[in-house]
């Protein structure tokens, strides 16, 4: 049995613990939430509860919500609409907060005001693919050759992408404006149908993700002209880069986690902390290149700035496409 001092003593542990804001903070919380605003087992779905698995030991149970929809802004929104108090994070990607504040008319969110940045989780590179059939009848080897070809044959080359305001339409718009080419643009109900209808040779050319092209690539059904990242891809470091033909082109895919505005400065931290942490770790970093993906850990700061530069730079890529989502 305890003494009266032993329990004096253990009381007094108990409400000095009690009074720490981490502690209160972990009896609150059960869980920790990631929402993702796409389906299950697509990349950034697979990399959240990658992520959410390696952080259970510093934040405990993290699950990962799907919340799909209207190009992800459903699940952005529902994001921006959480309590601030570090228990809710999702996910920033290329199309909520480069993309879409241009793309749509109105949004359901602020990409600027309703979120607080915590890390970048990752980049990955995209790729300029021709149908390997298409490749040789064409004569193009390198991307100089397509370019040659399309000044040459105004109009007579055609590139697909996974819809109107997509990453790979962006992409093939400023490879046309930097080019000086005309390409006719397919839109595609997704990136799937595009990738399909690339390799049935309905079109000659797409700007695709490298991570869903790669086993396409090797198997030869597709040949690989270019990354469109400004550094080859340690993936596959023989392909060059598209800015070594055309200087300054550079698009990559990237997405990284966020809270709503208003979560403590000190709970970001913490939150980034934990993060960057798994995301050097190297248990991680081989599941991440399983999925020809670089790790991109950042601090809030960067990760902000990052996302500042990017709505600069799609601005100006939805202007040159002209494309608009009412």
């Amino acid at each position: 049995m305890l003494n009266r001092r032993q329990l004096i003593t253990r009381s007094a542990l108990a409400s000095a613990s009690l009074s720490l804001p981490g502690f209160a903070m972990a009896q609150a919380a059960s869980t920790t939430r990631i929402i993702v605003p796409f389906a299950a087992g697509g990349p950034i779905d697979v990399t959240a509860r990658i992520l959410a698995e390696a952080v259970k030991g510093t934040l405990g149970t993290v699950i990962v919500e799907n919340r799909p929809g209207a190009g992800g802004n459903i699940g952005v929104s529902a994001v921006a609409k959480a309590p601030a108090d570090g228990l809710t994070l999702g996910i920033a990607t290329t199309a909520s907060h480069g993309i879409n504040p241009w793309l749509f008319k109105q949004l359901p969110y602020d990409p600027a005001k309703d979120f607080a940045a915590v890390t970048q989780m990752l980049r990955v590179p995209n790729v300029l693919v021709m149908n390997a059939e298409a490749a040789a009848r064409l004569k193009v080897n390198t991307l100089a050759d397509l370019i040659a070809y399309g000044k040459a044959n105004p109009g007579k080359l055609n590139y697909g992408s996974g819809g109107n305001g997509s990453a790979g339409h962006l992409a093939g718009e400023l490879f046309k404006n930097q080019a000086g080419i005309f390409a006719v643009h397919i839109p595609y109900n997704g990136g799937n149908p595009a990738q399909l209808g690339l390799l049935s040779g309905q079109v000659d050319f797409n700007f695709d993700n490298l991570a869903t092209a790669a086993a396409n690539i090797r198997s030869g059904k597709l040949k690989a002209l270019a990354v469109t990242t400004a550094q080859r891809s340690s993936v596959m470091p023989d392909v060059p880069t598209v800015a070594a033909t055309l200087p300054g082109f550079e698009i990559d895919t990237w997405w990284g986690l966020i809270a709503p505005a208003g979560t403590p400065a000190d709970t970001v931290r913490k939150l980034n902390a934990a993060f960057s942490a798994a995301l050097n770790a190297a248990e991680v970093k081989t599941r991440f290149a399983q999925l020809l993906a670089e790790p991109a850990p950042s601090t809030p700061e960067q990760f902000d700035d990052f996302m500042k530069r990017e709505r600069v730079k799609y601005e100006r890529l939805v202007k040159i496409s002209g494309a608009q989502v009412d």
